[in-house]
């Protein structure tokens, strides 16, 4: 498991976070939304196509993993190794990957659950007769 702590000096511009187990590494979480991963000591961030292009132009390579003799490739992208060192610039890099993972279908659909499960449901209303 990654230290902590390292993580929170990293993220300490940024704001809170929390380390999730996810999958043998740990889930980046703000709040309640994942928006990014650490894997072996190397941190990757949620992206979409417009947030993905500053990963591909610093070389940076997608998360991939093994399922069924198949490689995966996903959308999460290792962040550049210079932001390690740059906790200010991290912030920037951060915060779209938050944006992104909160757009996401899957936020959207875990909201949605929740507001079925708390909101208290009207009992159907019975028609009369006429």
């Amino acid at each position: 498991m990654s230290n902590p702590h390292r993580f929170d000096d990293l993220f300490a511009a940024f704001g809170p976070i929390t380390l999730r187990p996810f999958f043998g590494g740990e889930g980046i979480c703000s709040g309640e939304i994942m928006f990014g991963m650490i894997f072996g000591e190397r941190i990757y961030f949620k992206t979409n196509e417009n947030t993905r292009q500053a990963f591909v132009a610093e070389g940076c390579k997608p998360f991939t993993f093994e399922k069924g003799g198949e490689t995966i490739v996903t959308g999460w992208y290792a962040i550049p190794d210079w932001l390690y060192d740059e906790p200010e610039e991290l912030v920037h890099w951060a915060k779209q990957a938050l944006d992104v993972a909160a757009a996401s279908d899957t936020v959207a659909k875990k909201q949605r659950r929740r507001v079925r499960e708390t909101t208290p449901r009207q009992p159907a209303r019975r028609r009369r007769g006429r």
